[in-house]
């Protein structure tokens, strides 16, 4: 497997983690799936994906939306972009609460966590509430902030405020807000990296941060330097590899940037990515969540046995 590593004390600092990981051979006593890694399959038969999935080893889900109590706008969007995709189906599936918890708990799995949009993040955190009461969930989290609301720094400065009010607004219904970086704001602008300003101005004890390797790869950023520098604030992870290791063409600000490197997306240890260092590194910092992602995988229940088998190795 190729390696990437980033600089010397980090990558000393790295390989110090991994050897007491190699000790411990329940490194990752749970490991999840965000369900957006085999999409149309859960559209064809909900019921016998979800019991592959379990079957594989997995125990832990990551939901993505819209949900039924969704803003319109996330469900408009969604029509907009799902005929592009070639599936429909997303959040429940069709089905109630009550059945997923019950096909959940049937087959050893629980959730988490789930992806959601700003809107419904901003206006429907009761929403978000009880369906956490309902499916166990606790954490609530922005996949990426929409385009519009991140064109300055200024911009940025705003969402720190924004961000800071919905970790509360989370709190009071007993939730966790998170944000998932999607490889943009890694590239210093105006003498900043927008997301650093962006952590630098949030409250740690309100807003959480779940890192997806793959993009903050492509960004041009080293991933055991933010789960460093911002420990116990990253507590999920989406696992993916690249092979081999590219970068945004541009600054990452545009889904054309990001649709241009999925080809090179790999299940976890099939790539460059030193995920042996880096996993254990991120348990170091605090993250408690690792879910495999593979995004639109032309086969993705392959990509997602070959992830399991690898990280169960850890």
């Amino acid at each position: 497997m190729g390696m990437l590593t980033f600089g010397g004390s980090l990558f000393t600092e790295a390989m110090k983690a991994n050897s007491m990981a190699l000790a411990n051979t329940a490194l990752l006593r749970k490991i999840g799936v965000q369900l957006f890694s085999l999409p149309a399959s859960l559209e064809k038969d909900f019921e016998s994906t979800i019991s592959m999935i379990a079957r594989m080893g997995y125990r832990e889900i990551e939901l993505f939306g819209p949900y039924p109590y969704s803003a319109e706008s996330a469900k408009n969007n969604w029509k907009a972009i799902s005929g592009y995709l070639g599936f429909s189906g997303s959040g429940y599936f069709g089905r109630t609460e009550h059945q997923l918890k019950t096909l959940f708990h049937e087959n050893g799995l629980t959730v988490p966590a789930v992806h959601t949009d700003l809107e419904t993040l901003e206006t429907r955190m009761e929403y978000l509430g009880a369906a956490g009461d309902a499916l166990g969930f606790r954490y609530v989290i922005l996949p990426a902030i929409p385009e519009e609301r991140r064109k300055t720094v200024d911009d940025y400065k705003r969402m720190a405020d924004v961000f800071n009010n919905l970790g509360q607004k989370a709190k009071q219904e007993g939730l966790r807000f998170a944000y998932h970086n999607h490889g943009y704001g890694l590239k210093e602008r105006d003498g900043v990296i927008p997301l650093e300003l962006l952590l630098d101005n949030t409250d740690p004890g309100l807003v959480f941060l779940e890192m997806d390797l793959f993009w903050t790869i492509a960004g041009k950023a080293d991933p055991a330097a933010y789960l460093k520098k911002y420990k116990n604030r990253y507590h999920l992870m989406h696992v993916k590899d690249m092979k081999p290791i590219r970068t945004f063409s541009g600054d990452g600000e545009e889904a054309s940037q990001w649709m241009e490197l999925f080809p090179y997306m790999a299940p976890a240890g099939a790539g460059a990515a030193d995920l042996e260092a880096i996993i254990p590194l991120a348990r170091k910092y605090g993250v408690r969540h690792f879910f495999v992602e593979n995004d639109l995988a032309k086969e993705p229940e392959t990509a997602l046995q070959l992830s399991i088998d690898f990280l169960k190795k850890l």
